[in-house]
Order: C-alpha cells, then sequence, then structure tokens
C-alpha cells in the first residue's frame, strides 16, 4: 500500500534526510501497524458492518459503540486546549473528515490535513474545497511520521485518536517529525490513552475485536518520552478515556 499519496516534495536536502531516517527499522518496530490501522478506519467512515463475537455484548462500552454513542464519549476536542487561530496554518495528523465537522472556518485557520486512510483522503479532497478553498490547502495520504512540508511550516500541529495503536518508540518519531515543521513558539496538540479510567479495559477488548491492538502506556511513560523528545512546556486535560497534551520545544 502506498502511504505517501500526493504528498509534496520540499526542496529542503536536510528535510528529504531527516525523513530517510526516521524510516530506518520501521517494519521492525510496528510491523504491518499502518495498513491494519487504516482499515480499521475505513470501516467506520463507510458505515460498513462489522460482526463481533457473543461475548462482545457483554463490554460495558458495546452499547454506546453499537448506538455510535461511545465516539463522542471519547473524543479528543484538540480546540479546548489550543484553538487553531485566524490565519495560523495548521497541520490536522490522522484528520479523517475533520475540515467537514469541526467548525475550521468558524476559526479562519488554514488547513492542512494528512491520513492513512483512503476513503478519508478522498472525501476531504472532493468536499473540502467546496466548504472554503481559501481555508482548505492540502489533504495527503500519508502516515504521522512522514511529514513531507518546509522546516517551520506550521503554527499548530494536531494528532487525536490514534497514538494508541502504536508503540512510544514510533511516537517518538512522530514528535521529532512534527517539531521539525512547527514554527518557533508553535504547538503540537494530541492525546494519549489514560489507563487509569474505568473504560480502559473493556475498550481495549473491543479495539481488539475490531481488528486493532492498543498500545496501554502509563501517563508516567509518556512523561519519560516527551522529556527524551526536548519538550520544555506541557499542559494536559484529562478526558473520558483520553488526555489531551499540549507540548511546545520553546
Amino acid at each position: 500500500m502506498d502511504f505517501q499519496g500526493d504528498a509534496g516534495k520540499t526542496t529542503n536536502a536536510r528535510h528529504r534526510n531527516n525523513l530517510g531516517q526516521l524510516g530506518d527499522g520501521l517494519i521492525d518496530l510496528i510491523g504491518d501497524r499502518i495498513p491494519t490501522v487504516a482499515k480499521r478506519f475505513e470501516h467506520d467512515l463507510k458505515g460498513e458492518r462489522i460482526d463481533l463475537p457473543d461475548e462482545a455484548a457483554a463490554l460495558s462500552v458495546f452499547t454506546d459503540w453499537q448506538t455510535g454513542k461511545l465516539a463522542s464519549r471519547i473524543a479528543s476536542p484538540f480546540w479546548t486546549i489550543a484553538k487553531p487561530k485566524a490565519k495560523q496554518r495548521c497541520l490536522d495528523l490522522g484528520c479523517g473528515i475533520s475540515f467537514l465537522i469541526y467548525p475550521w472556518v468558524e476559526w479562519g485557520a488554514s488547513f492542512y490535513g494528512q491520513d492513512i486512510s483512503g476513503t478519508a483522503h478522498d472525501i476531504i479532497k472532493a468536499r473540502a474545497p467546496q466548504l472554503n478553498s481559501k481555508l482548505f490547502k492540502s489533504m495527503r495520504k500519508a502516515p504521522a511520521h512522514l511529514l513531507d512540508y518546509e522546516l517551520q511550516s506550521f503554527d499548530l500541529a494536531i494528532a487525536t485518536g490514534f497514538s494508541c495503536y502504536y508503540p512510544l518508540g514510533y511516537w517518538a518519531m512522530v514528535l521529532e517529525a512534527v517539531r521539525q515543521v512547527l514554527k518557533p513558539g508553535g504547538v503540537f496538540v494530541f492525546d494519549a490513552i489514560d489507563t487509569a479510567t474505568d473504560l480502559i479495559d473493556d475498550w481495549a477488548l473491543l479495539e481488539m475485536y475490531l481488528g486493532v491492538e492498543v498500545e496501554l502506556e502509563s501517563a508516567t511513560a509518556w512523561k519519560q518520552l516527551l522529556k527524551e523528545a526536548g519538550v520544555t512546556k506541557t499542559k494536559r486535560k484529562e478526558g473520558e478515556l483520553f488526555t489531551l497534551y499540549r507540548v511546545s520545544w520553546d
């Protein structure tokens, strides 16, 4: 599967070299996790029925999942911790169809989207220019560690809803890639599983039934990762399942 999609080509040799380094040993680290996660979200976007085993009905989250309420319960409202501002350049990683469902037009921020889902890519490319062609700048089909943009291009980067599917080693790659494309003073917002929540065990089982194993890393492990990544400022906001992190390197 080609995850580069229509990603543009930078003229910055240093940036290209960094992208190459990020790819070293990737298969050993995450195996086929990227296409597996893409498939999991394709089902949601296409509204495809998934037959789960009978024991799934005993999970505390099953009814809300079945009725579509679970997604809104556990979604991370990134704008409550870092609201996009007018004329800012914002990069939304794993964006899905966020440009169509979140108030980007109201915020007045330029939107650059990236996702591994071909369905999300096609929907946004077709509909976003009709919604607002001035604010919608691009949509690329690529994973979060491959950011083929000029250095220091963005005021804000966002990555919510998918950190739980990848090991911390992969997220070290994502943090470094994001750091390079943020402007000085830029902010990165992402979410991570709160392993102390009451939902965690049943939710993790549900995700396994849906085809993806989740990585249950503690808040202490995330704190250490951010320290190793050179993050200097961190703000957190806890949700029902995920904790939002707002980090910067200045």
